[in-house]
């Protein structure tokens, strides 16, 4: 093979991975896009967006769709913020949607609710479609312990100058369920609130519960208002059933006690008749010192013995008489 030919077969090849470079590293075909839209957007600068790690087609399309919109925004602008980790192309959406909606937002603040973390393309489409956020069922104790649930449909709209700083849903929602407990709890009777079921929604309009947050309140509907259970009858009997347990505490520490004071009495009686026998032993040791010391003589140890004899007998007749009456009443 003539080799002019090679060497002219390797520059084409050369030049042909020269220009696969160069297309791969310029985004030419997205500068002839901008060029063809309208917006200028210098070669170098696509080049510089390559060399700072920027995505030329993540801001040069949100560009072109911006400038198409009439919007006034740069390219240093749209770049900035994909730097500071902004989605850029949601940031341009919401400029358009706003300013087709009369809103005005600028982009400098479009940009800091879409970094801090605010979906702000919905905050713009709630400003001018109101979102309903729907409650779970909350209960109250109303003043005669009945309980009574309800749940709340809320109407709120985006406040754009509020997004940034501003509280979320659950804020709404919370304050919202604390109305409707104070509301409850502040009724003299559950059936007012059946058959009244707007006077929840009224008082907890009246609170200016969207204050500090990044919505406004435009109603608040009871969507369901339900019974629950009777608390008051329920405390009640937990109350009775506290005061039984105590009773019977006392009732059984007084019969501990009384328990306790038995045995003791027992127990004196006992020591009682322990006296009585050590008395009884100590009256032959008596008698006998007597007869020593010639205080008594042995005839009036005899008449004791005969009346200690005949006292016996008589014991002994009047048990056997009683014995026989308690037969007879038997009988």
């Amino acid at each position: 093979m003539d080799p002019s030919l090679l060497f002219m077969i390797g520059i084409i090849i050369v030049g042909i991975i020269i220009l696969a470079v160069f297309f791969t590293f310029v985004p030419v075909m997205l500068w002839i896009s901008a060029l063809a839209a309208g917006v200028r957007v210098s070669i170098f600068t696509l080049v510089g967006m390559r060399l700072r790690r920027v995505i030329p087609s993540r801001v040069v399309n949100p560009m072109i769709k911006a400038s198409k919109a009439g919007l006034n925004v740069t390219t240093n602008q749209l770049e900035s913020h994909y730097l500071a980790g902004g989605n850029v192309d949601r940031v341009v959406n919401a400029l358009i949607a706003a300013q087709r909606a009369n809103i005005e937002l600028s982009f400098e603040r479009c940009a800091a609710i879409d970094l801090a973390g605010r979906d702000v393309l919905e905050a713009v489409q709630m400003s001018v479609n109101p979102k309903v956020i729907e409650t779970p069922f909350i209960a109250g104790v109303a003043m005669d312990g009945i309980e009574v649930k309800a749940k709340a449909r809320i109407t709120v709209r985006a406040n754009i100058d509020r997004l940034v700083g501003g509280a979320g849903e659950e804020t709404i929602i919370a304050r919202v369920g604390e109305g409707i407990v104070s509301t409850i709890g502040s009724s003299d009777n559950h059936k007012k609130v059946l058959e009244n079921p707007d006077m929840i929604s009224q008082t907890v309009l009246t609170k200016g519960l969207d204050a500090g947050t990044a919505f406004e309140i435009l109603s608040i509907d009871i969507a369901d208002v339900d019974i629950g259970k009777n608390i008051g009858a329920e405390l009640q009997k937990e109350q009775a059933e506290a005061d039984k347990n105590i009773a019977q505490a006392k009732a059984e520490e007084r019969r501990a006690m009384a328990v306790a004071n038995e045995q003791e009495m027992k127990a004196r009686v006992q020591e009682m008749r322990a006296k009585v026998v050590e008395a009884e032993a100590d009256v032959p040791l008596a008698m006998a010192e007597a007869l020593r010391s010639g205080n008594i003589g042995v005839m009036d140890y005899m008449n004791y013995k005969n009346i200690d004899a005949d006292t016996d007998m008589r014991g002994s007749i009047g048990k056997m008489a009683g014995g026989k009456k308690d037969e007879d009443n038997k009988k």
